[in-house]
């Protein structure tokens, strides 16, 4: 049976990632694909972390910010970044590639949503991706296609993806609004679906693999505070998604990784650097997924996965989903 391991990393800067070590995660990790967000960086600094690699990279328009990649063993057979309405400004945002899964077409999305704020502009940035969000799922998933989007999508889907989400309720990132969106993307297909924030819509149906593979348990977190000891006591936010199509291929043995301190700093910004670390809007500590994939129309084959601890050599920081 066919087989491929995706994973997804907010990197915070590539530069800074290699420097932190994430080829010592890269080399065992056995990955296939690599999606990036965050690369905040050139052509040439992907191709210096990754030589040997196959790089398909959309930088942001403003330099420095932002940026999306995803990396792979094998070239992707086609790439897209079209995204939303023509006034919206998508750069290093939302990258598609086009892969083969045995004989069958598989896309693969390495998606950056805005970090946004409640009452502000960046916030009705946010809701312009979220709003071009839906509308693009229901096309990547037309004819029973697979396809799977990954990265950093900046919102807390359900009161399980955010340790205190009672005094979170009125900030991005857990807004009601924006998580009924999420509602309708993994509400199921077809379905007249009452959303979190009182509005009806229709299913389409997505599954969200991290969620499927961990059952009703609080995280696994992706994102922590750099305030207090937020990383100490896993006080976190689960923003880091695979979104698997409808019928969605079969997934097996997801794996959920955390080291055991956050990353050091890296320039402005703490975030992790590859696989599980990334930090918020000063200081993130995030998460890496990764989701290995099957060619079948089968629903997923469902594992618990068990969050497990790396010995202190391994400097990951927390990995979202996987799947081998």
């Amino acid at each position: 049976m066919p087989h491929l391991r995706v994973a997804s990393v907010n990197v915070n800067g590539i530069r800074a990632s290699v420097r932190n070590g994430m080829h010592s995660w890269l080399d065992a990790a056995d990955v296939d694909i690599l999606t990036l967000q965050e690369v905040r960086g050139q052509d040439e600094h992907l191709e210096a972390a990754f030589p040997g690699w196959s790089i398909v990279h959309d930088p942001a328009t403003a330099k420095g910010r932002a940026g999306v990649a995803i990396v792979s063993r094998t070239p992707a057979l086609a790439t897209r970044t079209a995204f939303g309405d023509d006034d919206f400004d998508s750069k290093g945002r939302w990258l598609e590639g086009d892969f083969l899964l045995g004989d069958r077409p598989f896309t693969v999305v390495s998606a950056y949503v805005h970090s946004g704020e409640a009452d502000t502009p960046k916030q009705d940035e946010k809701w312009k991706f979220l709003e071009a969000f839906g509308p693009r799922l229901a096309e990547l998933a037309a004819d029973d296609a697979l396809a799977v989007v990954t990265g950093d999508l900046n919102v807390g889907h359900r009161e399980l993806d955010i340790k205190n989400w009672r005094g979170n309720r009125k900030k991005s990132g857990f807004l009601p609004r924006e998580r009924a969106y999420f509602d309708r993307f993994l509400g199921e297909a077809g379905r007249e679906i009452t959303c979190v924030d009182g509005t009806v819509g229709t299913g389409l149906g997505w599954v969200d693999v991290g969620r499927r593979f961990h059952g009703e348990v609080d995280g696994p977190y992706t994102w922590w505070s750099a305030r207090g000891q937020a990383f100490d006591n896993d006080t976190g936010w689960r923003i880091d998604y695979h979104l698997a199509s409808p019928p969605s291929p079969s997934a097996r043995s997801p794996t959920t990784w955390r080291a055991p301190h956050p990353m050091p700093s890296a320039g402005a910004t703490t975030r992790r650097s590859w696989s599980t670390t990334r930090t918020p809007r000063r200081n993130r500590a995030r998460t890496m997924r990764r989701i290995g994939l099957n060619g079948d129309q089968t629903p997923p084959l469902l594992r618990n996965a068990a969050l497990r601890r790396l010995p202190p050599g391994r400097q990951l920081h927390r990995g979202a989903a996987a799947v081998a």
